[in-house]
């Protein structure tokens, strides 16, 4: 990032500042913010905040219109209806900042790392700003292009909750786990985006270009996609309930495969693949399940161990007391299925939807895989979706569970020692009776006080 990325007309126009001004001018901000004498809104419009130290500072209504921000550190900062309109913030950290309702019209982040921000109803509409040249002309600032770019940034877990963000350019960007609900997405351009375990619940995709995006495991539910492009999107394993299908073309989507595509028929394929589990694999053949679209198929007391069946959807399947010992269920769709009584030691369920399951009497402690306690192998709920899941009396011994979503779960009598549940969500979930001793709680939401907790 250097001078010669701007128009020659303003390489000299942006004001330079000191640190120690700087923090004069953060103290001024807070006295304005707390309404004492002396006090003074923070105005850096135009100003070259390049590699400045702006961190955990709340600058929340300051004006930062037109300043060049290139890796500025903001990390913590609390930036709520703050100006940002035409801001130069690429490259710089805003890891876990708080942008809500914030002017970021015309900004550029491209690079930028906003990890865990707050964005809700923030702007980020396309906007033009005009300034005087070296001559006293008006022209227009430009990054290469006069539309909000958020290209190659990282804004997984951000939450932009009815954020505007229409003709946003937004190509190739991490947002994994953003939560874009009610978000206004027209014309946006997401395409080779990653949006995986996105909320877009109600956001508006109109004539979106969503081209090679990958949305495993997303919530699209009533979205509005009306003649969004969806060439090669990746929408295996999303939720798409609600949909109205009939004003864009999915013809060049990912989507789940149907039973037909298998080639045999289900039951012929499990005889094979339990063939080939009692045989060490000198016979029949594995069952390779995965994107298929299995919904309310009923597989009572099938062997599936050690299948492949990421991205499958069995969304309402009876797969209770089925085998899935080392099986693999990542990003699969198994909402309101009855996996109770199932073997799912050792299984792999990352980012999984089990919203609604029923896993009662489940076995998800570790798997011996070589006949000693050294090489345990634990089942992976990690990011997994446990909402309204019934999870009475399940052994998840060792458990490997950050960032699963436990909200309204009944856990009553179940067992996690040992688990990792870091930043894992249990609010309003029935945890009567579960053993939580020696589990790994940090960053654990909506757990009551733990005896022997980790």
């Amino acid at each position: 990032m250097n001078e010669s990325e701007f128009p020659a007309e303003f390489a000299s126009g942006w004001k330079n500042i000191t640190q120690p001004e700087l923090d004069e001018v953060f103290r001024l901000h807070k006295m304005f913010r707390e309404g004492r004498q002396g006090g003074k809104r923070a105005a850096l419009s135009f100003h070259n905040l390049s590699y400045k130290d702006l961190s955990g500072q709340d600058l929340s209504d300051g004006d930062f219109s037109g300043s060049r921000m290139q890796r500025a550190d903001l990390r913590g900062a609390r930036l709520v209806a703050a100006n940002l309109f035409a801001a130069d913030l690429r490259g710089s950290d805003l890891t876990g900042a708080n942008l809500s309702r914030a002017d970021l019209r015309g900004a550029c982040n491209r690079g930028a790392i906003l990890t865990d921000c707050e964005m809700q109803e923030c702007d980020l509409r396309a906007g033009v700003m005009l300034k005087s040249d070296r001559r006293g002309n008006l022209a227009m600032m430009t990054f290469d292009m006069n539309v909000t770019d958020l290209g190659n940034a990282v804004i997984r877990g951000a939450d932009l909750t009815s954020a505007k963000l229409s003709n946003a350019f937004i190509m190739q960007t991490d947002l994994t786990d953003a939560v874009l609900r009610n978000a206004k997405l027209q014309k946006t351009d997401l395409s080779q985006s990653n949006l995986t375990g996105s909320i877009l619940e109600g956001a508006d995709l109109t004539e979106a270009n969503l081209s090679g995006a990958i949305f495993h495991g997303a919530i699209l539910a009533r979205a509005i996609m009306h003649g969004t492009k969806l060439d090669g999107a990746d929408l295996a394993g999303a939720v798409l309930d609600d949909l109205d299908r009939s004003r864009t073309d999915f013809s060049k989507a990912q989507l789940p495969k149907s039973l037909d595509t298998l080639g045999a028929p289900l039951r012929d394929l499990l005889i094979q693949h339990a063939q080939w589990i009692h045989s060490s694999g000198k016979n029949g053949k594995r069952a390779e399940l995965a994107r298929i679209d299995m919904s309310r198929q009923n597989l009572e007391g099938a062997n599936l161990s050690a299948a492949s069946l990421e991205l499958a959807i069995l969304r309402g399947a009876n797969l209770s007391k089925a085998n899935l010992l080392m099986a693999d269920l990542s990003y699969a769709d198994l909402r309101e299925a009855d996996l109770s009584h199932a073997d799912l030691r050792g299984a792999s369920l990352r980012r999984a939807n089990l919203t609604g399951a029923r896993l009662t009497g489940a076995r998800c402690g570790p798997v011996d895989i070589m006949g000693s306690s050294t090489h345990l192998w634990p089942a992976n709920f990690e990011h997994a979706r446990l909402n309204n899941a019934n999870l009475s009396g399940v052994d998840l011994r060792r458990a490997k569970m950050p960032g699963a979503n436990l909200t309204n779960a009944t856990l009553t009598g179940a067992v996690f020692r040992y688990a990792n549940l870091q930043d894992a969500v249990f609010t309003h979930a029935d945890t009567r009776g579960a053993d939580f001793v020696e589990a790994d709680i940090r960053g654990a939401e909506g757990l009551p006080e733990i005896d022997g907790g980790g």
